[in-house]
Formats: C-alpha cells, sequence, structure tokens
C-alpha cells in the first residue's frame, strides 16, 4: 500500500509547505496555498524504457572549463521561417519549449500546422483537449504539403507525417511514444495532463510540476524536442507555478488582439537563442501565414498627408521594423486633461510632454493627449521617442509631416537627441522601403565602438539628418 502525504502548494509559485499558510514565504502572495494528496509510491517505476538506465549510470565528476568540447547545436529547421527566427534558428534537439498564450489565440493552430507541413519527420501531437475528429477537421482547412493521411498514435508507427493521440494520462502517452519513436512531440496542454504518482487533479501545481519534470527527462535523455502548449491566467502569465518557466529551455508568447488579424510570437526566455526575437503571423481561414516583411502590414496607406502621424525605426531582436506612431493632441473638455496610451508607456509619454512643454515651449498641459502605435503591438524601443515627439507637435500645430521621411532617435530630459543601437540597419530598413530621409542623432557612432569616426553616410541613397537636439528637429520640419 503506497504511503498517502499531505502537502499545501502555492498556486503562484509552487512552493511546498508541510501546513497552510496564509502568505506566502516565496512570492510574498496571500491566500494562495491549497491542499493536495500526493501519493509516494514504494518502488519508482519508470515512465519510460530510459528512465530505467538512468538509475544505473555513474554519478557526473567535475569537468574543467578548458577541456570542455563545445559543438554548435544540431537545429531542425522548420518551414517557418518565422518560427525558426523566434527559437534562434531551429529546433534544438533535447529542448522542451512552452508556448502560452489566451484561449482562442491560435496556439493548437500554430503546433498544428507546424506538425503537418514537416511530412519527413516524425510528429506525435498529443492532445487532452480535443478529439480526433476535431483535429482532423482543422487539419483539413489548412493549407499543407502533401503526406500521409493523420492516423492514431502508436497504431501505424511505421510511416512519416503527423500522428494523432488523445490522452492525458502520461503513462499511456510514453508507452505509445515507445512504440511510435517520434522525432517531434507537441503536448496540448500540459494542464490537461495527468500522472499517477500524483493524487491529485489535473492542472494543479504538484500534477503540472510532476508531468513537466517527466517530459524534460524524456526530451533530455531521448535528444527529442517536446514542445508544451500552456494556459494563462488573468493577468496574462503563464498558469501553473513559476518554477514551470524555469524548467523549461525556451518560453514563447503568442499574443495578438482578436480583432485583429495579426498574431505576435514573442520570445520571453531562450537557452539556446536571443530572448528578444518576435515572429508575426496573418490569421487567416486556411491557418497561419507568416508575415515575411512587417513594415508592409504596420505601415498604412494614406492618400493625402495627415497631421499627428509619422514614421518611426524600431528593432525588435535583429530585425528591423518600421511603425507607424499617431497622435491626436486637443483641447480638454473636462477640469483634468487626458493621457492615453496604446501599445506605449503611459509614464515615458508624459515624461516626452514634459520635455516638449519645457524645452520647447509647446503649452501641452491643458491638452488631451492620445498615443496609438498601429497594428496593435506594444513598442519598448526608446528610439521610436523622436517620433512620438514629431506626431504630437504634428497633431499640436496640424501640420502634416512627409510620409517618406522617418525618426530614429532617444529623448534625453535636457531635450537632446541620444543615440540608437544598431542605427545603420534602421536606416537600411527606411531606405529600402523607399523613405526619403531619416532623423538620427548625431551622436551615433558605427557598431565598432572602437571606431571613432564618423559614420559613412555615402553609402545611403536616403537623406541623413543628423541633429543634436529636439529644437534643431522641429526646425527642419516646421521652419
Amino acid at each position: 500500500m503506497a504511503k498517502l502525504k499531505v502537502a499545501y502548494f502555492c498556486q503562484s509559485c509552487g512552493y511546498e509547505a508541510a501546513k497552510w499558510l496564509g502568505k506566502c514565504p516565496a512570492c510574498a502572495q496571500w491566500n494562495t496555498f491549497v491542499e493536495e494528496v500526493i501519493e509516494k509510491p514504494n518502488t519508482s517505476v519508470p515512465n519510460w524504457k530510459v528512465a530505467a538506465s538512468t538509475t544505473q549510470q555513474r554519478a557526473n565528476k567535475p569537468v574543467a572549463v578548458a577541456d570542455i568540447v563545445f559543438t554548435e547545436e544540431s537545429r531542425l529547421k522548420t518551414p517557418d521561417a518565422e518560427f525558426n527566427r523566434v527559437l534562434g534558428g531551429g529546433i534544438v534537439a533535447g529542448s522542451l519549449v512552452l508556448i502560452g498564450g489566451e484561449p482562442g489565440i491560435g496556439k493548437s493552430t500554430l503546433m498544428l500546422q507546424l506538425a503537418l507541413n514537416m511530412p519527413n519527420l516524425k510528429v506525435l501531437y498529443v492532445s487532452g483537449e480535443e478529439s480526433e475528429h476535431q483535429i482532423k477537421m482543422r487539419a483539413e482547412r489548412m493549407t499543407v504539403a502533401p503526406q500521409p493521411p493523420l492516423t492514431r498514435g502508436g497504431v501505424e508507427g511505421t510511416g512519416r507525417g503527423a500522428f494523432i493521440l488523445t490522452e492525458t494520462s502520461t503513462q499511456n502517452i510514453f508507452k505509445q511514444i515507445e512504440e511510435l519513436e517520434p522525432d517531434l512531440v507537441v503536448i496540448d496542454s500540459i494542464q490537461t495532463l495527468h500522472s499517477s504518482h500524483i493524487e491529485s487533479t489535473p492542472g494543479s501545481v504538484s500534477q503540472v510540476r510532476e508531468c513537466t519534470a517527466e517530459l524534460l527527462r524524456f526530451a533530455k535523455e531521448s535528444s527529442t524536442p517536446v514542445f508544451l502548449i500552456g494556459h494563462i491566467t488573468k493577468d496574462g502569465s503563464i498558469a501553473g507555478p513559476k518554477i514551470l518557466e524555469h524548467m523549461v529551455d525556451t518560453v514563447l508568447q503568442f499574443e495578438g488582439d482578436r480583432h485583429h488579424v495579426y498574431r505576435i510570437l514573442r520570445t520571453i526566455k531562450n537557452r539556446f537563442g536571443s530572448s528578444s526575437e518576435l515572429g508575426i503571423y496573418e490569421m487567416l481561414g486556411e491557418g497561419l501565414r507568416e508575415v515575411s516583411n512587417p513594415s508592409e502590414i504596420l505601415l498604412s496607406q494614406r492618400d493625402e498627408p495627415l497631421s499627428g502621424i509619422t514614421i518611426s525605426a524600431t528593432l525588435e531582436g535583429m530585425r528591423p521594423m518600421l511603425i507607424e506612431t499617431q497622435a491626436l493632441v486637443s483641447t480638454s473638455a473636462y477640469g483634468t486633461p487626458q493621457r492615453t496610451a496604446t501599445g506605449f508607456d503611459t509614464k515615458r509619454m508624459n515624461m516626452l510632454l514634459a520635455v516638449l512643454e519645457k524645452r520647447c515651449g509647446f503649452k501641452l498641459a491643458a491638452k488631451d493627449v492620445f498615443l496609438n502605435i498601429t497594428g496593435g503591438i506594444r513598442v519598448e524601443d526608446p528610439a521610436i521617442d523622436l517620433g512620438l515627439a514629431a506626431a504630437i507637435i504634428s497633431s499640436h500645430e496640424d501640420i502634416p509631416i512627409s510620409a517618406k521621411t522617418c525618426f530614429a532617435g532617444e529623448i534625453g530630459l535636457s531635450g537632446e537627441i541620444r543615440a540608437v543601437n544598431r542605427v545603420e540597419q534602421r536606416i537600411a530598413e527606411a531606405q529600402k522601403l523607399g523613405f526619403e530621409q531619416i532623423f538620427i542623432s548625431k551622436y551615433n557612432m558605427p557598431s565598432a565602438a572602437h571606431d571613432k569616426k564618423k559614420m559613412d553616410l555615402s553609402r545611403y541613397k536616403i537623406d541623413v539628418k543628423m541633429v543634436s537636439n529636439i529644437e534643431e528637429v522641429f526646425g527642419l520640419l516646421f521652419g
């Protein structure tokens, strides 16, 4: 008879305690402890065949750093260029990737489309939320390459392509994995799985942690990539204990507005690449379409010049993008002026307004100011400060700015235009899209920090305006 153990777990961070606590000692959250019954088996029953051999392996010994042989990770290239970019160049063998997002945003569609578009690999798609018929209906809507028809996992394990398994027990899942031997495993979702070693409901803190640990052990010892789809809470964080994000190798966030057709796949954590990459998709009836040039969709086509609209050059990871920044300044109808920003930090907007009033003399204290970053994306790059300031003054004076003008500069508290990183990529992107001039800081140096020479502007066809303060910018724009 297995011994039963009762423990209390924090639903926020996964902290375990022997008794109920009002405040969690780890994350300082109140009333987050729940009681769970954990079954500790007397004998260790391996969940899959590799786990049995690991108990007999010799313990690792310390190795000098100079003696460690470094080799590049073998990456699996997918047909989705945006997905490869976000992962850092492709799927790493033995990696555990967690994908989070709101319900209905397209997480299952993204992973099913990935499984269907790799017919040369054996991909096992494990679903604990939908039936085989529901997945089949969605698969037939997608535009994919010809491949073998969908079959049940473990029944026909000799072919290639996508295999569907509707199961929630980790013991049964590992049994089917032994028979099928897939090249890639997708779990939809981690909150629906349950292990027989834990006496608690699926989705609880202990179940999520135990199931993730079993999948992590399987991925590392078999070198099979595993993708986990995770739910999110009301505040936008991934549901389950915070330790879940520490256990996996990569955390991806799939976000977007349901009222917009564009979806953004953002890297939150990545042990094998940059953690600031971004991929953009367009949601269509036949699935997700990757957007290779996001600048074209983020820039609206206008028939006539309008005030309060400027174009800013920003960076997301290594990718330069041109986005449209909009501002509306109007006389306040109430006692307190309104300050609203969509896709931009409101506190930084207030700082820009204070700089414009103090250094340039524009009376904005009694004005309502509304800022908007088009496309439904959120930008934290300070290089769009100059474009936003120009849009605010353009709306305030009701003077349109040329649609062929671009901005890339950070504004300081004294009104100076500060240098931004990788300005050469921003200039090249603006030139590629046909812009005629771009405003940047005159303090921008080449990428090599030791090179004190001025930037070589002769190789650019676009007119590069080097400015030092915000007054100089407005003098060139509005005279």
